[in-house]
């Protein structure tokens, strides 16, 4: 079979660096010339969908796209530059800890008044909002865990021990039906969506392609392995209490018993994940590499900065009852009205069947 006939679609442009990109995938245009990411929103829907399309050759690709486009010198350049402004935004925005010590110890405290997204979810969300934060969330949990293993060839010693233990967890300590992105695709079954890998981009707003984007930019560049780790220290640290929430969110709304096992094991699996991050990744890094703690505590300042206008986004959307994605998500493919496993009395109000109007 031709590999380049595989994968998702290339999905519609958003932009003129988007556009660009997309052509020259296609085989029907040239790429943007790099200086045009300079003029770029860094956080818009362009540069962000441009950058997007550059990282998945490095993953599944598209079809149509051939393999070897992953290492194209000319997209490469483009790449950089579409990197460089993003990176530098980060850097100049992402609210800054005065060391990593003090930075990891905010993730460790959980304030009594939380009012994020899974709170949110877990206090009042309805199946509707559900089912758009994991179509949302499966532009990452359909490759879980894949970009923080491009960091294991950039340690050695407990860092790269430790790291690898994590990471065998979540893919499935050897068995593929626990492979965490299976477990994520048997959530949005549960749930009515459609698993195809990549089926939802289209529907995903800058915010969460930047999210996703922060993990390939510092998974592929060397020079930001402490960042990445900062990244996966967050991650692994603040996931724990918030799977709690979905996971109750989830048994509330009817969803499912794999939609509801998903973040159960995820309460279970990193709290474990999150000793094993601190005291092993990444002080078996700082052992090594002590002029790295300022790259990792980067790494924690920027994912929260991305999370924080992620959760903006769904927060303000969904408080006002509209949805927060871009295109409409098809309707259930098993009615939550008619399932066994969903409480009659719940709300299941879909507001791209009811208020198409508000999607953006």
């Amino acid at each position: 079979m031709n590999d380049h006939l595989r994968g998702p679609q290339l999905p519609p442009p958003r932009g003129p660096l988007s556009s660009a990109v997309t052509a020259y995938l296609r085989g029907t245009g040239p790429l943007p010339h790099p200086a045009d990411a300079g003029a770029a929103d860094p956080y818009g829907d362009d540069l962000q969908l441009a950058l997007y399309l550059s990282y998945e050759l490095h993953y599944r690709g598209f079809a149509g796209v051939p393999p070897d486009t992953e290492w194209d010198p000319d997209l490469l350049r483009v790449r950089a530059a579409l990197e460089h402004r993003f990176l530098s935004a980060l850097r100049a925005d992402s609210p800054a800890h005065d060391s990593l010590d003090e930075a990891l110890a905010a993730l460790l405290v959980e304030p009594a008044d939380g009012d994020g997204v899974s709170h949110f979810l877990s206090a009042r969300g309805e199946l509707w909002q559900l089912r758009e934060y994991a179509a949302l969330r499966s532009l990452y949990h359909l490759k879980e865990a894949d970009p923080h293993a491009w960091v294991l060839p950039r340690l050695w010693g407990r860092a790269k021990a430790a790291m690898a233990a994590v990471e065998y967890d979540e893919f499935g300590g050897g068995r593929a039906e626990r492979v965490h992105a299976r477990l994520f695709s048997d959530l949005m079954t549960d749930l009515g969506l459609d698993t195809a890998y990549g089926r939802h981009l289209d529907a995903a707003p800058a915010e969460m392609l930047a999210v996703v984007n922060l993990m390939s930019l510092f998974g592929l560049h060397r020079e930001l392995r402490g960042a990445l780790v900062g990244h996966f220290a967050e991650v692994e640290i603040t996931s724990s209490p918030a799977s709690r929430r979905l996971a109750e969110a989830m048994r509330r709304t009817g969803a499912g018993p794999a939609a509801e096992f998903f973040y159960d094991e995820h309460v279970e699996a990193d709290a474990v994940h999150e000793q094993i991050v601190r005291h092993e990744v990444i002080g078996g890094l700082l052992d090594e590499e002590p002029e790295l703690a300022p790259d990792i505590a980067f790494g924690i300042d920027a994912t929260e900065h991305l999370e924080d206008r992620l959760a903006r986004r769904l927060l303000d959307e969904w408080r006002a009852g509209r949805s927060a994605l871009r295109t409409p998500l098809e309707p259930p493919r098993t009615s939550p009205e008619t399932s066994p496993r969903a409480p009659r009395e719940q709300s299941q109000t879909n507001p791209t069947e009811h208020e198409m109007s508000h999607t953006s």
